[in-house]
């Protein structure tokens, strides 16, 4: 039977006049840890969301009981990207300091020393495709779907995404999301090895764990220590791409197209680029 260790947060903040909920569960099932987060309806990425995901997992790294994690999202969406309007942090004049605050939580999620397996219901998109890239492996729905839009808002990626994405899919592949930022459907981001099993919708959350357990059953101290071989070189490597791209995105943030390559997205509309 699952074990509720602890609920890192609850709680509503306003927001632009609308209520924001963050919510945090993590629980034990046997030598697996849970997360599962929630900040509806689009799961976006924010400073505080990422804090709470890394204490979480601080806090299964010191558990001598758990060897693998499993890191799964409420409703529809595994996580929007970042709210590059409606949070004011990240939209208004101080903005990147907050992305700073979000990458540098980011960056504790990569260094945790257990594997973990994220388990992708649908869009993992911008900094969504980011946290799920950051887990070790990834399990998805069939309304899963993996996308880098970055360029479609005349941004750069961040998350070490650039970084990342083609060390897990390749440098071909990875240029194609980058540049085009093409979504991926669930089917072809397994042969492309962006996701690692495919289940049903409603079998997710148990392939995940299934999966996970494959991992939790060997020898915990050897699986932390095969981890830190295999991010060793990587670590500083993702250290230095996220200043690279918080250094370019807070460049082209400052121009016209960024805010007609926001704006079209939530407009729902073609965006209308100058070149500056």
């Amino acid at each position: 039977m699952p074990t509720r260790l602890a609920l890192a947060y609850r709680g509503t903040n306003a927001l632009k006049g609308q209520g924001m909920t963050i919510t945090l569960h993590t629980e034990t099932r046997g030598n697996i840890g849970h997360i599962r987060f929630g900040k509806p309806p689009f799961n976006y990425a924010c400073p505080e969301l990422l804090r709470q995901i890394a204490d979480a997992i601080d806090a299964f790294d010191a558990s001598v009981e758990v060897r693998c994690i499993v890191l799964s999202s409420e409703g529809k969406p595994f996580c929007g990207g970042a709210d590059l309007v409606g949070d004011e942090a990240i939209a208004g004049e101080a903005g990147m300091d907050a992305v700073a605050g979000l990458y540098g939580q980011a960056m504790r999620i990569f260094r945790r020393r257990k594997p973990m397996v994220a388990a992708v219901q649908g869009a993992a998109v911008g900094a969504g495709l980011g946290l799920a890239l950051a887990a070790d492996f990834r399990v998805a729905a069939p309304a899963a779907r993996f996308s880098a839009n970055f360029v479609r808002l005349a941004f750069h990626p961040g998350f070490a995404i650039s970084h990342v994405l083609p060390r897990v899919i390749g440098e071909q592949k990875a240029a194609w999301m980058l540049l085009s930022a093409a979504r991926i459907k669930a089917e072809e981001a397994l042969a492309w090895g962006l996701a690692d099993r495919l289940t049903g919708q409603a079998e997710l959350l148990d392939g995940a764990f299934d999966f996970a357990a494959q991992i939790a059953a060997n020898a915990p101290l050897a699986l932390e220590a095969v981890r830190a071989t295999l991010m060793a070189d990587t670590l500083a490597e993702i250290e230095a791409v996220l200043a690279h791209e918080h250094a370019q995105q807070s460049i082209l943030k400052q121009t016209a197209d960024y805010a007609e390559g926001v704006a079209s997205v939530f407009e729902r509309r073609d965006a209308k680029f100058v070149g500056g």
